[in-house]
Protein backbone atom coordinates (compact mmCIF):
# COMPACT_ATOMS: atom_id res chain seq x y z
CA UNK A 1 0.00 0.00 0.00
CA UNK A 2 3.31 2.24 0.08
CA UNK A 3 4.39 3.69 -3.14
CA UNK A 4 7.20 6.54 -4.62
CA UNK A 5 6.74 8.23 -7.40
CA UNK A 6 9.54 9.86 -9.69
CA UNK A 7 9.25 11.17 -13.43
CA UNK A 8 6.82 11.21 -15.87
CA UNK A 9 7.13 10.23 -19.51
CA UNK A 10 4.06 11.08 -21.02
CA UNK A 11 3.04 9.75 -24.24
CA UNK A 12 0.76 12.51 -25.75
CA UNK A 13 0.99 11.27 -29.37
CA UNK A 14 -1.42 7.89 -27.88
CA UNK A 15 -4.51 8.00 -29.70
CA UNK A 16 -7.58 6.69 -27.40
CA UNK A 17 -9.65 4.36 -29.07
CA UNK A 18 -13.21 4.73 -26.97
CA UNK A 19 -14.04 1.05 -27.29
CA UNK A 20 -10.53 -0.29 -26.15
CA UNK A 21 -10.15 -1.14 -22.71
CA UNK A 22 -6.35 0.60 -21.42
CA UNK A 23 -7.00 3.98 -24.07
CA UNK A 24 -10.92 5.19 -23.65
CA UNK A 25 -12.89 8.67 -23.40
CA UNK A 26 -16.56 9.04 -22.44
CA UNK A 27 -19.46 11.87 -20.64
CA UNK A 28 -21.82 11.18 -18.01
CA UNK A 29 -24.31 13.49 -17.59
CA UNK A 30 -26.17 14.19 -14.36
CA UNK A 31 -26.74 17.57 -12.78
CA UNK A 32 -25.42 18.88 -9.17
CA UNK A 33 -23.49 21.96 -7.70
CA UNK A 34 -20.55 21.98 -6.45
CA UNK A 35 -20.89 22.77 -2.58
CA UNK A 36 -17.23 22.49 -1.00
CA UNK A 37 -13.90 23.99 -2.02
CA UNK A 38 -10.86 23.73 -0.05
CA UNK A 39 -7.96 25.49 -1.67
CA UNK A 40 -4.49 25.44 -0.53
CA UNK A 41 -2.55 27.93 -1.52
CA UNK A 42 1.26 29.26 -0.95
CA UNK A 43 1.49 31.25 -4.06
CA UNK A 44 -0.78 33.39 -6.51
CA UNK A 45 1.93 33.47 -9.56
CA UNK A 46 1.46 29.79 -9.91
CA UNK A 47 -1.96 28.48 -11.87
CA UNK A 48 -3.63 26.19 -9.48
CA UNK A 49 -4.36 22.61 -9.55
CA UNK A 50 -7.81 22.36 -9.88
CA UNK A 51 -9.92 19.29 -8.85
CA UNK A 52 -13.62 17.86 -8.97
CA UNK A 53 -15.60 15.10 -9.11
CA UNK A 54 -16.88 12.63 -6.45
CA UNK A 55 -17.81 13.63 -2.72
CA UNK A 56 -16.86 9.67 -1.50
CA UNK A 57 -13.38 11.11 -2.84
CA UNK A 58 -13.09 13.91 -1.61
CA UNK A 59 -12.49 13.52 1.84
CA UNK A 60 -8.79 11.84 0.58
CA UNK A 61 -8.22 14.38 -1.81
CA UNK A 62 -8.65 17.09 0.71
CA UNK A 63 -6.65 15.77 3.08
CA UNK A 64 -3.75 14.74 0.86
CA UNK A 65 -4.04 18.38 -0.64
CA UNK A 66 -3.57 19.80 3.02
CA UNK A 67 -0.68 17.83 3.89
CA UNK A 68 0.75 18.55 0.23
CA UNK A 69 0.94 21.99 1.05
CA UNK A 70 2.18 21.66 4.52
CA UNK A 71 5.16 19.30 3.73
CA UNK A 72 8.54 21.39 3.55
CA UNK A 73 9.71 20.12 0.20
CA UNK A 74 6.76 21.65 -1.49
CA UNK A 75 7.11 24.84 -0.32
CA UNK A 76 9.07 26.28 -3.58
CA UNK A 77 6.56 24.87 -5.54
CA UNK A 78 3.56 27.89 -4.76
CA UNK A 79 1.41 25.20 -5.87
CA UNK A 80 -2.50 25.94 -5.16
CA UNK A 81 -4.62 22.87 -4.81
CA UNK A 82 -8.37 23.42 -4.87
CA UNK A 83 -10.45 20.70 -4.50
CA UNK A 84 -14.23 20.33 -5.19
CA UNK A 85 -17.17 18.50 -5.31
CA UNK A 86 -20.04 18.27 -7.88
CA UNK A 87 -20.17 14.41 -7.91
CA UNK A 88 -18.14 11.95 -10.29
CA UNK A 89 -20.43 12.57 -13.20
CA UNK A 90 -20.55 16.25 -12.99
CA UNK A 91 -16.79 16.46 -12.39
CA UNK A 92 -16.33 14.49 -15.51
CA UNK A 93 -18.55 17.21 -17.19
CA UNK A 94 -15.79 19.46 -16.12
CA UNK A 95 -13.08 17.54 -16.60
CA UNK A 96 -13.39 16.06 -20.55
CA UNK A 97 -13.79 19.40 -21.66
CA UNK A 98 -10.30 20.25 -19.97
CA UNK A 99 -11.86 22.52 -16.61
CA UNK A 100 -9.73 20.65 -14.45
CA UNK A 101 -6.52 18.70 -13.96
CA UNK A 102 -7.50 15.71 -11.92
CA UNK A 103 -11.37 14.04 -11.47
CA UNK A 104 -11.89 12.39 -8.22
CA UNK A 105 -14.14 9.04 -9.24
CA UNK A 106 -16.16 6.31 -7.35
CA UNK A 107 -16.64 4.79 -10.35
CA UNK A 108 -14.89 3.95 -13.57
CA UNK A 109 -15.05 6.27 -16.26
CA UNK A 110 -18.27 5.64 -18.60
CA UNK A 111 -17.96 5.26 -22.11
CA UNK A 112 -19.74 8.58 -23.26
CA UNK A 113 -17.46 10.50 -20.75
CA UNK A 114 -14.48 8.92 -22.93
CA UNK A 115 -15.96 10.04 -26.27
CA UNK A 116 -15.98 13.28 -24.95
CA UNK A 117 -12.92 13.17 -23.61
CA UNK A 118 -11.50 12.13 -27.29
CA UNK A 119 -13.60 14.68 -28.90
CA UNK A 120 -11.96 17.58 -26.50
CA UNK A 121 -8.51 15.74 -27.15
CA UNK A 122 -8.25 14.97 -23.33
CA UNK A 123 -5.98 11.95 -22.43
CA UNK A 124 -6.29 10.81 -18.97
CA UNK A 125 -3.96 8.62 -16.72
CA UNK A 126 -7.11 6.39 -14.34
CA UNK A 127 -5.38 5.79 -10.97
CA UNK A 128 -7.20 3.76 -8.13
CA UNK A 129 -6.06 5.10 -4.93
CA UNK A 130 -8.26 3.12 -2.19
CA UNK A 131 -12.13 0.91 -1.54
CA UNK A 132 -15.20 2.30 -0.32
CA UNK A 133 -17.81 -0.31 1.41
CA UNK A 134 -20.74 1.70 0.04
CA UNK A 135 -22.48 1.81 2.98
CA UNK A 136 -26.54 1.62 4.26
CA UNK A 137 -27.73 3.46 6.83
CA UNK A 138 -30.71 3.91 9.13
CA UNK A 139 -31.57 6.11 12.34
CA UNK A 140 -29.69 4.82 15.50
CA UNK A 141 -33.17 4.70 17.05
CA UNK A 142 -34.28 2.33 13.98
CA UNK A 143 -34.90 -0.89 16.61
CA UNK A 144 -36.24 -3.46 14.17
CA UNK A 145 -34.19 -3.31 10.69
CA UNK A 146 -30.31 -4.90 11.54
CA UNK A 147 -30.30 -6.77 8.01
CA UNK A 148 -31.65 -5.78 4.28
CA UNK A 149 -31.05 -8.39 1.17
CA UNK A 150 -30.37 -7.13 -2.20
CA UNK A 151 -34.11 -8.30 -2.86
CA UNK A 152 -35.20 -5.67 -0.55
CA UNK A 153 -33.10 -2.83 -1.90
CA UNK A 154 -34.44 -3.23 -5.43
CA UNK A 155 -38.02 -3.43 -3.87
CA UNK A 156 -37.63 -0.38 -2.29
CA UNK A 157 -35.36 1.60 -5.18
CA UNK A 158 -36.37 0.27 -8.37
CA UNK A 159 -38.71 3.02 -10.43
CA UNK A 160 -41.41 0.78 -10.12
CA UNK A 161 -41.48 1.48 -6.36
CA UNK A 162 -41.87 5.44 -6.90
CA UNK A 163 -45.05 6.84 -4.30
CA UNK A 164 -46.01 2.92 -3.81
CA UNK A 165 -43.34 1.24 -1.91
CA UNK A 166 -43.64 4.27 1.13
CA UNK A 167 -43.82 2.08 4.17
CA UNK A 168 -41.63 -0.21 6.05
CA UNK A 169 -44.31 -3.18 6.38
CA UNK A 170 -44.29 -3.23 2.71
CA UNK A 171 -40.79 -3.89 2.59
CA UNK A 172 -40.77 -7.16 5.01
CA UNK A 173 -44.00 -7.87 6.82
CA UNK A 174 -42.80 -7.72 10.06
CA UNK A 175 -41.58 -4.05 10.38
CA UNK A 176 -43.82 -1.92 11.49
CA UNK A 177 -46.23 0.29 9.76
CA UNK A 178 -44.26 3.25 9.95
CA UNK A 179 -43.45 6.12 6.76
CA UNK A 180 -40.11 4.87 4.79
CA UNK A 181 -38.32 8.33 4.34
CA UNK A 182 -35.37 7.39 2.02
CA UNK A 183 -31.94 9.36 1.55
CA UNK A 184 -29.57 8.20 -1.59
CA UNK A 185 -27.12 10.40 -4.14
CA UNK A 186 -27.97 12.45 -6.14
CA UNK A 187 -28.00 11.62 -9.59
CA UNK A 188 -24.69 13.19 -11.11
CA UNK A 189 -22.43 10.80 -8.23
CA UNK A 190 -20.85 8.17 -9.23
CA UNK A 191 -22.35 5.68 -5.97
CA UNK A 192 -25.54 7.07 -7.68
CA UNK A 193 -24.46 4.87 -11.07
CA UNK A 194 -22.58 2.12 -8.67
CA UNK A 195 -25.72 1.68 -6.74
CA UNK A 196 -28.49 1.61 -8.86
CA UNK A 197 -26.74 -1.10 -11.40
CA UNK A 198 -25.60 -3.24 -7.87
CA UNK A 199 -29.28 -2.99 -6.60
CA UNK A 200 -31.26 -2.25 -9.63
CA UNK A 201 -29.50 -4.04 -12.42
CA UNK A 202 -29.35 -0.69 -14.59
CA UNK A 203 -27.07 2.24 -13.86
CA UNK A 204 -29.14 5.12 -13.33
CA UNK A 205 -32.47 3.12 -12.79
CA UNK A 206 -34.27 4.58 -9.56
CA UNK A 207 -37.40 6.05 -8.16
CA UNK A 208 -36.85 9.63 -7.84
CA UNK A 209 -38.81 10.76 -4.76
CA UNK A 210 -36.42 10.81 -2.47
CA UNK A 211 -34.20 13.07 -0.55
CA UNK A 212 -31.30 13.21 -3.31
CA UNK A 213 -27.96 14.97 -3.18
CA UNK A 214 -24.54 14.59 -4.11
CA UNK A 215 -23.10 15.85 -1.04
CA UNK A 216 -22.87 12.76 1.30
CA UNK A 217 -22.78 15.03 4.31
CA UNK A 218 -26.39 16.44 3.43
CA UNK A 219 -27.55 12.52 3.32
CA UNK A 220 -25.79 11.89 6.75
CA UNK A 221 -27.36 14.94 8.72
CA UNK A 222 -30.48 13.72 7.31
CA UNK A 223 -30.78 10.19 8.24
CA UNK A 224 -29.43 11.58 11.49
CA UNK A 225 -32.68 13.88 12.45
CA UNK A 226 -35.39 10.90 10.89
CA UNK A 227 -36.03 7.62 12.77
CA UNK A 228 -38.28 6.88 9.70
CA UNK A 229 -35.07 7.31 7.06
CA UNK A 230 -32.93 4.78 4.98
CA UNK A 231 -30.28 5.94 2.88
CA UNK A 232 -26.90 5.60 1.44
CA UNK A 233 -23.05 7.00 0.95
CA UNK A 234 -19.80 6.01 1.01
CA UNK A 235 -18.52 4.29 4.10
CA UNK A 236 -16.11 6.80 5.36
CA UNK A 237 -19.45 9.33 5.89
CA UNK A 238 -20.78 6.27 7.89
CA UNK A 239 -17.43 5.80 10.10
CA UNK A 240 -17.26 9.65 11.11
CA UNK A 241 -20.78 10.12 11.98
CA UNK A 242 -21.47 6.57 13.84
CA UNK A 243 -22.88 8.27 17.23
CA UNK A 244 -26.07 9.58 15.14
CA UNK A 245 -26.25 6.63 12.43
CA UNK A 246 -26.80 2.42 12.41
CA UNK A 247 -25.22 0.26 9.22
CA UNK A 248 -27.39 -1.94 8.39
CA UNK A 249 -25.80 -5.57 7.31
CA UNK A 250 -26.32 -6.77 3.93
CA UNK A 251 -27.56 -10.34 2.52
CA UNK A 252 -26.09 -10.96 -0.64
CA UNK A 253 -28.20 -14.31 -1.24
CA UNK A 254 -24.56 -15.77 0.24
CA UNK A 255 -23.75 -13.97 3.41
CA UNK A 256 -25.36 -11.34 5.94
CA UNK A 257 -22.11 -8.93 6.55
CA UNK A 258 -21.54 -5.33 8.00
CA UNK A 259 -19.79 -2.77 6.00
CA UNK A 260 -16.11 -2.66 7.60
CA UNK A 261 -12.59 -2.37 6.96
CA UNK A 262 -12.14 -5.91 7.23
CA UNK A 263 -14.99 -7.20 5.43
CA UNK A 264 -13.67 -5.00 1.96
CA UNK A 265 -10.29 -6.64 3.01
CA UNK A 266 -11.59 -10.32 2.92
CA UNK A 267 -13.93 -9.69 -0.04
CA UNK A 268 -17.22 -10.78 1.74
CA UNK A 269 -19.00 -7.22 1.76
CA UNK A 270 -19.96 -7.80 -1.66
CA UNK A 271 -21.68 -6.40 -4.17
CA UNK A 272 -20.65 -2.98 -2.02
CA UNK A 273 -17.10 -2.83 -1.96
CA UNK A 274 -15.76 -0.66 -4.81
CA UNK A 275 -12.56 1.03 -6.10
CA UNK A 276 -12.00 4.67 -6.04
CA UNK A 277 -10.25 6.58 -8.14
CA UNK A 278 -8.30 9.70 -9.35
CA UNK A 279 -8.28 11.17 -13.52
CA UNK A 280 -5.26 12.94 -14.03
CA UNK A 281 -5.09 15.08 -17.37
CA UNK A 282 -2.06 13.52 -18.98
CA UNK A 283 -1.54 16.89 -20.38
CA UNK A 284 -1.51 19.20 -17.23
CA UNK A 285 0.38 16.21 -15.52
CA UNK A 286 3.21 17.19 -18.38
CA UNK A 287 2.76 20.84 -18.62
CA UNK A 288 1.76 21.74 -14.98
CA UNK A 289 4.84 20.80 -12.83
CA UNK A 290 2.30 21.31 -9.55
CA UNK A 291 -0.15 18.95 -11.29
CA UNK A 292 3.00 16.14 -11.62
CA UNK A 293 4.07 16.78 -7.69
CA UNK A 294 0.66 16.73 -6.33
CA UNK A 295 -0.09 13.42 -7.92
CA UNK A 296 3.86 12.09 -7.12
CA UNK A 297 2.77 12.67 -3.87
CA UNK A 298 -0.56 11.74 -3.65
CA UNK A 299 0.41 8.04 -4.51
CA UNK A 300 3.30 7.99 -1.95
CA UNK A 301 1.37 9.44 1.15
CA UNK A 302 -2.32 7.70 -0.27
CA UNK A 303 -1.66 5.05 1.98
CA UNK A 304 -1.22 6.97 5.39
CA UNK A 305 -3.66 9.02 4.46
CA UNK A 306 -6.42 6.76 3.30
CA UNK A 307 -6.22 4.50 6.06
CA UNK A 308 -6.57 7.39 8.53
CA UNK A 309 -10.00 8.49 7.16
CA UNK A 310 -12.18 5.33 7.07
CA UNK A 311 -11.12 3.85 3.21
CA UNK A 312 -9.25 0.67 2.58
CA UNK A 313 -5.70 1.03 1.07
CA UNK A 314 -4.67 -1.24 -1.68
CA UNK A 315 -2.23 -3.39 -1.68
CA UNK A 316 1.37 -2.16 -1.84
CA UNK A 317 1.51 -3.40 -4.87
CA UNK A 318 -1.11 -1.82 -6.03
CA UNK A 319 0.18 1.80 -5.43
CA UNK A 320 3.19 0.72 -6.73
CA UNK A 321 1.31 0.18 -9.77
CA UNK A 322 -0.16 3.31 -9.89
CA UNK A 323 3.42 4.88 -9.44
CA UNK A 324 4.45 3.35 -12.84
CA UNK A 325 1.77 4.21 -14.66
CA UNK A 326 1.48 7.77 -14.01
CA UNK A 327 5.22 7.72 -14.54
CA UNK A 328 5.02 6.15 -18.14
CA UNK A 329 1.76 8.49 -18.68
CA UNK A 330 -0.14 5.42 -19.21
CA UNK A 331 -3.27 7.24 -20.48
CA UNK A 332 -6.45 5.10 -20.69
CA UNK A 333 -8.94 2.94 -18.90
CA UNK A 334 -9.04 -0.99 -18.14
CA UNK A 335 -12.80 -0.99 -16.90
CA UNK A 336 -14.01 -1.15 -20.58
CA UNK A 337 -16.21 2.07 -19.73
CA UNK A 338 -18.32 0.07 -17.10
CA UNK A 339 -18.67 0.10 -13.19
CA UNK A 340 -17.53 -3.21 -12.55
CA UNK A 341 -19.89 -4.39 -9.66
CA UNK A 342 -18.09 -7.52 -7.41
CA UNK A 343 -14.83 -5.75 -7.83
CA UNK A 344 -12.63 -7.58 -5.14
CA UNK A 345 -8.90 -5.80 -4.52
CA UNK A 346 -6.92 -8.71 -5.83
CA UNK A 347 -9.76 -8.26 -9.33
CA UNK A 348 -8.28 -4.62 -9.18
CA UNK A 349 -4.97 -5.48 -8.72
CA UNK A 350 -4.75 -8.10 -11.90
CA UNK A 351 -6.44 -5.14 -14.18
CA UNK A 352 -3.70 -2.99 -13.09
CA UNK A 353 -1.15 -5.24 -13.91
CA UNK A 354 -2.14 -5.69 -17.28
CA UNK A 355 -2.63 -2.42 -18.10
Amino acid sequence: MSATPKKLALALGVLVLATSCTTNSNTSTQTQQPQKVTEVSNAETVKAVNIDGSSTVYPITQAIAKEFQADSKNKSNQAQVKVNFSGTSGGFEKFCTGETDINNASRPILTNEMEVCNKNGVRFIELPVAFDALTIAVHPQNNWAKDITISELKKIWEPAAQKKITRWNQVRANWPDRPLNLYGAGNKSGTFDYFTEAVVGKAGSSRTDYTASEDDQVLVDGISKDPNALGYFGFSYYEDNQNKLKALAVNNGKATVLPSRETVEKNTYQPFSRPLFIYVNAQSAQKKPGVKNFVDFYIENAPKIVSSIGYVPLSEEGYHLAKVHFNRGKVGTVFEGEAQINLTLGELLRKQAKF
